[in-house]
């Protein structure tokens, strides 16, 4: 919101500076944005006035004129705006006068000079030559009253400031002066000097009947004919001033002076023509194929969603938004009809932005405008139209129409003091905060412990306790608040050791060479279906954008936008990651100060690879990335611990090069490679391997245990065995290990590595070979050949008579 400082102090007037009074509105939650003055800085520029005007002798297109300036002598100036006469008063630049830069940015001197032959002793000037605006089609027309002689800037008010402030959507009520002037007076204690509705008598009876039948829409309506108004007559200048100050175009003087008062006191009004309206007014909802050409010339059609105002023809305005073209005033209007409601807040918010346009009065009215006031400031702006538009004998008044039909009902609030005082940190007693209370216009009565608040009229805001404490924070001053130690005792507490934090993980990741991501948890619907087959994701009532309307259960799909995302700017190799949380139903989960009920928001850790397994490089030849590279960087990541790789399924990925991944028996992630199918549909060249896994059992980690290192030195055996093609090596080396535990001879096996897998020649088309390393290992004798004979052979028989694996010769 933007307004002028001089018209702020015309209702309160702190004895404080323009920069203390812009602190003091930020500090208090009023965050000034800006503080601007209202012109560039020029100076000796004085009112004259035109006394003779001749034509130049030897130019057909300047004047010569003779100008009283107040010196007490007159001025010879030579000018060429189109609009000089004789008996105009203007402002003049005098000689020494410096005025604002031009377009090379250098200040602009004026001097005593010689203008085709005639000396030009200053200079009269235009709106555009002070900066004032952009107006250029002659001298800038002062009042006939204005005094001569007197300092252009102390008369145009033009040491003023322009202050633009940010306000949180709660404070609606400090979209107008009169708010912000509230909100300085409670924050100073200078008296409030409120503008004065004073009602102006009714001359006529005639009323414009209004049925609300839409009160869910509408709770209070109050209108009033106005007859034979001069709407030709020219909005006065202290008015232009205020409005272009505050950013408004002057467009006529009914329509400035409905937008004056919404400034003023936050009120959007709106102004029929009473003869283009047909029969009487409705207030209702809009009916699916109703049209409606707005002021703004655009032609809109309404549904049930749209609250409008409608008469016998149809309808006229789109309600506490915008009205209507058919119904407009213009500069031939005589009879007006002027109306003021509440429009309640849910029937306004959204309605604008619906048809890609926002208008003042929606922006106050989807926030919250004063109920109790419509008729004060019908009467306000009444005032005003018969003090400016009015034709003696001829205007005529009409009676208020008020009706109220559904206005918020206001319930008290109640707050304790000691509540107010353990949140600030200050310890209040009741006298300060009936003080404050009092000074923010909220009516209150003391109770045991604390105070009952009934929030007035024109505030929205203040609901439950917080709000009211919130208040006399602002009030009292959060500067004001001591900074004190907290006074609980500090305790250092030592992280358990068998777990390690999500940034360890994700500095262990980065050093794989990913880079990390962090992507929004809202994803496309599309997205769930084909990288998680959830046909029912998560829905998002509100969502930011219509293609990021569900909560994602995988990471899967927004690594890879983020690959085509990279892809499209030529880069030809991918690696990221990303650590965040994806979002599952569950029946178990109940509400908590980090949970939702019926929600599951674990985290996850995803990777995903895509490209050449290293940068281009002479060392190594250039090979894509592949399933074995990806698994390497699973199972570093959880060493000391052993995965198992489980072929397995998944919506996302390739069927027969996807697995499960598995920690002691449980499933915690999958890997693989992308599915054809999306490869396809996402146009990537290229298929990137992926990995998802539990971010809860990254995190764990066993504790280290003491084992014995032996002293002596480790056998080796190679053994190739030949199973049918079904039997992975999976199951041959948890075959081992099953042996291993429970037979003794085999207790000095220390490792198993599978370094060879080999079909083709020599061997029939069911079958493969699979070769492995044994490490074998005593940690009390060296190893003798007949121990370690009998260990071979006893893991031998064990996958013999299991999968019928026989040795490869």
């Amino acid at each position: 919101m933007q307004f002028s400082e001089n018209w702020l102090r015309t209702m309160v007037d702190p004895k404080i500076t323009s920069d203390e009074l812009a602190h003091l509105l930020t500090m208090s939650g009023l965050e000034v944005e800006e503080v601007d003055p209202v012109a560039p800085s020029f100076s000796n520029v004085v009112v004259a006035k035109v006394l003779e005007v001749d034509k130049h002798p030897n130019a057909d297109r300047l004047n010569v004129c003779q100008i009283d300036a107040g010196t007490g002598t007159l001025l010879n100036i030579v000018c060429g705006a189109p609009n000089v006469r004789a008996g105009m008063k203007v402002p003049c630049a005098l000689a020494g006068a410096v005025l604002p830069p031009g377009e090379d940015g250098k200040p602009f001197e004026i001097k005593v000079g010689k203008l085709r032959g005639v000396e030009s002793q200053g200079m009269l000037c235009s709106a555009r030559e002070l900066k004032l605006s952009e107006e250029h089609g002659g001298l800038l027309e002062l009042p006939a009253d204005a005094p001569v002689g007197q300092n252009f800037r102390d008369y145009y008010q033009l040491n003023d400031l322009k202050f633009t402030i940010k306000l949180t959507p709660n404070r609606a009520d400090c979209l107008s002066l009169l708010g912000v002037a509230r909100e300085v007076s409670a924050l100073t204690g200078t008296p409030l000097n409120a503008p004065v509705c004073s009602p102006v008598m009714p001359t006529i009876d005639d009323k414009l009947k209004v049925n609300i039948v839409s009160p869910d829409l509408c709770g209070r309506f109050s209108g009033r004919v106005i007859r034979g108004v001069n709407a030709k007559a020219p909005t006065p200048d202290w008015m232009k001033q205020r409005l272009e100050r505050s950013g408004q175009r002057s467009i006529s003087a009914l329509v400035d002076i409905s937008n004056y008062v919404m400034l003023e006191l936050g009120r959007p009004s709106h102004v029929f023509d009473l003869d283009k309206v047909q029969g009487s007014l409705e207030i209702r909802w809009g009916k699916k194929g109703e049209q409606l050409k707005l002021l703004n010339g655009n032609t809109v059609e309404v549904d049930e969603w749209v609250g409008v105002i409608a008469d016998s023809r149809g309808v006229e305005a789109m309600a506490g938004i915008m009205g209507g073209d058919d119904t407009a005033v213009t500069l031939e209007t005589e009879n007006i009809y002027l109306e003021a409601a509440f429009w309640w807040p849910q029937s306004i918010q959204g309605r604008g932005r619906r048809y890609n346009f926002s208008t003042d009065a929606a922006h106050r009215f989807e926030r919250g405008v004063d109920f109790a006031t419509t008729v004060e400031h019908i009467e306000r702006i009444t005032a005003l139209i018969v003090d400016i538009c009015c034709q003696p004998g001829k205007t005529l008044v009409g009676p208020i129409d008020d009706q109220l039909v559904n206005v918020p009902k206001r319930v008290p609030v109640h707050m304790r003091t000691a509540r107010a005082s353990k949140i600030i940190g200050v310890a209040f007693d009741d006298k300060q905060i009936a003080d404050i209370f009092t000074r923010l216009g909220l009516p209150c009565t003391q109770e045991a412990g604390g105070f009952s608040v009934t929030p007035p009229s024109f505030r929205f805001d203040i609901e439950i306790e917080e709000d009211l404490i919130e208040e006399i924070a602002r009030v009292y001053g959060f500067e004001n608040i001591p900074a004190l130690p907290p006074v609980a005792a500090n305790e250092i507490r030592i992280a358990p050791e068998n777990s390690r934090s999500l940034f360890t993980i994700r500095r262990q990741v980065a050093d794989f060479d990913y880079q990390e991501v962090v992507n929004f948890s809202f994803v496309e619907e599309a997205w769930e279906a084909d990288f998680a087959g959830n046909a029912n994701p998560i829905r998002l009532l509100n969502p930011i954008a219509s293609q990021m309307s569900v909560m994602r259960s995988t990471l899967i799909g927004s690594l890879i936008a983020n690959v085509r995302y990279n892809l499209n700017r030529k880069l030809s190799r991918v690696r990221l990651f990303e650590i965040g949380a994806v979002y599952l139903r569950s029946e178990k989960a109940q509400d908590g100060p980090l949970s939702v009920a019926g929600y599951d928001q674990p985290k996850r850790v995803c990777a995903l690879a895509y490209g050449s397994v290293v940068e281009e490089q002479w060392g190594q030849p250039e090979r894509n990335v592949d399933f074995f590279d990806v698994k390497a960087d699973v199972e570093a990541l959880f060493a000391p611990q052993t995965l198992r790789f489980v072929k397995a399924e998944h919506p996302a990925l390739h069927p027969g090069r996807s697995a499960n991944i598995v920690l002691n028996g449980q499933v915690i992630g999958f890997i693989g490679e992308l599915h054809p199918r999306w490869q396809q549909k996402y146009d990537l060249p290229l298929a990137p391997v992926m990995f998802e896994v539990e971010a809860s059992a990254l995190q764990s980690r066993a504790v280290p245990n003491y084992r014995e290192i032996s002293k002596f030195p480790a056998v080796t055996r190679d053994r190739a065995f030949i199973v049918r093609q079904s039997v992975s090596a999976q199951e041959l080396i948890d075959a081992f290990i099953a042996e291993k535990e429970t037979n003794p001879v085999c207790g000095i096996l220390q490792a198993i590595v599978l370094f060879d897998e080999y079909r083709g020649k020599g061997l029939e088309n069911s079958e493969k070979s699979l070769a492995f390393r044994f490490t074998l290992q005593d940690t009390q004798t060296t190893l003798q050949d007949d121990k370690v004979n009998a260990a071979i052979d006893a893991l031998t028989d064990a996958v013999t008579k299991k999968y019928g694996a026989k040795l490869r010769a």
